[in-house]
């Protein structure tokens, strides 16, 4: 079940937005590692155990990738671990990098659960009467990457039935690779042009049309959308006071663990797995209904 996927698209829009500014732009290493638990936790809700760690190796290379090579371009910092081609290794430097390395990685969790959550129609329907033509571009784009997957799979299957390139060879898997895309290309011309003609002959975009709209506001869309915008607004003001400062250069500052600070910490943590709360407290009420059944 994906409970918080039921959610208004208003609401779904500007919780992401609201996640992930955070993550981009506050640079705070526990609001970074409550950010990546959070995407990671209701990211595993979402999808299968057995996909994910299929990928998990891209992410974990990812990861070390960035945090690995800005010591090496970046020498800022004033404790020196060692030299290397007489420059400067930092300790300030390998942190900023896994900081940097967690926001990325954070960023691209909650954007991939933003694609499984954010359809193509809830995208246009927020966006379809302010800019027509570019939602309808973006949501295409974004339905086209599964598209183009499903459609691949569909060539490779219809060449090996067919006895095309079923050898080993390099060769044959050349012109297997250039064959398939030849065909992929074909496809998704085709498919965007018959697109554009049948959303241009229903009257989209035109002045004064009226849009059927499956989503409307109920109490748990109000409730959630006052949860989420009141926990943005605190974090935005405590953030302006400087509660959320946090330097790497030329020093790394030192952590606040004061139950004060601790507390100004748990706030972000409850928007960070909100989600994950939504779909608990789902999961837990659909269990109880059944049992009384």
């Amino acid at each position: 079940m994906k409970s918080f996927a039921s959610m208004h698209p208003v609401v779904l829009f500007l919780y992401y937005v609201a996640v992930v500014f955070m993550t981009m732009f506050m640079m705070h290493p526990a609001i970074l590692i409550l950010s990546l638990i959070g995407a990671l936790i209701f990211f595993f809700m979402l999808e299968p155990t057995k996909r994910i760690l299929r990928d998990i190796g891209f992410y974990i290379f990812v990861f070390l990738l960035i945090a690995l090579t800005n010591p090496l371009f970046v020498h800022r910092g004033e404790t020196i671990l060692f030299f290397l081609n007489d420059n400067p290794v930092t300790k300030e430097a390998f942190i900023y990098g896994i900081v940097i390395a967690a926001m990325l990685v954070a960023v691209i969790f909650w954007s991939k659960s933003y694609t499984l959550l954010m359809t193509s129609d809830k995208f246009v329907y927020l966006f379809g009467k302010a800019i027509p033509k570019l939602s309808l571009i973006i949501s295409m784009a974004l339905r086209f990457i599964p598209l183009f997957k499903i459609q691949m799979k569909k060539v490779n299957q219809t060449q090996k039935t067919l006895g095309i390139y079923t050898s080993k060879s390099i060769v044959d898997r050349i012109l297997s690779g250039i064959r398939t895309f030849n065909s992929l290309l074909t496809w998704s011309l085709e498919n965007s042009i018959s697109q554009a003609d049948s959303m241009k002959a229903r009257g989209y975009g035109l002045k004064g049309r009226t849009n059927f709209s499956l989503f409307k506001w109920n109490s748990r869309d109000y409730s959630l959308l006052m949860i989420i915008g009141g926990i943005f607004l605190v974090v935005m003001y405590l953030n302006v006071k400087g509660i959320y400062n946090f330097n790497y250069y030329p020093l790394v500052s030192t952590f606040d663990f004061s139950i004060k600070h601790v507390l100004e910490l748990s706030i972000i943590f409850i928007l960070m797995v909100l989600p994950t709360l939504v779909e608990v407290k789902e999961n837990l009420q659909w269990r109880y209904y059944k049992s009384k059944i």
